[in-house]
């Protein structure tokens, strides 16, 4: 049963890095330039789904944002068309943050049950040697 939780959490951990790690990309690269011509960088969001036995979770892919963006007016940068656009990508930072405070209390919490599933392991050895 305590190995479970700690496999279990292990799963969760993974998952909470993995969306930890996408949300830092889409950050980076809110303010990543293209031209009109090509694709805006597209935000990624990752899929999780609960293993068929219930031991915990996966990510099963990810999926990822318009690649239309949106269109600026900034006649002055290298990369503007003839009528002065270029195009950013369509992320919005406050639900961008909003996430990231999610998935790192989630990755905290199952860092917490592995750390407490630890030392109620520890514990039970410490009673099998009295």
């Amino acid at each position: 049963m305590t190995f479970d939780a700690i496999g279990i959490s292990g799963t969760g951990l993974t998952v909470h890095r993995k969306w930890l790690d996408a949300l830092a990309d889409n950050l980076a690269n809110a303010n990543t330039v293209t031209a009109t011509d090509g694709a805006a960088f597209q935000q990624r969001y990752v899929t999780a789904r609960a293993d068929a036995d219930g031991q915990g979770v996966y990510v099963a892919g990810a999926e990822f944002g318009d690649a239309e963006g949106r269109m600026v007016h900034e006649p002055g940068h290298p990369l503007a068309d003839d009528a002065g656009y270029v195009r950013y990508p369509d992320i919005d930072m406050s639900a961008q943050m909003g996430q990231l405070i999610m998935a790192q209390r989630g990755y905290q919490a199952n860092a917490a049950v592995v750390d407490r599933a630890k030392a109620t392991y520890e514990a039970a050895l410490q009673i099998g040697r009295s």
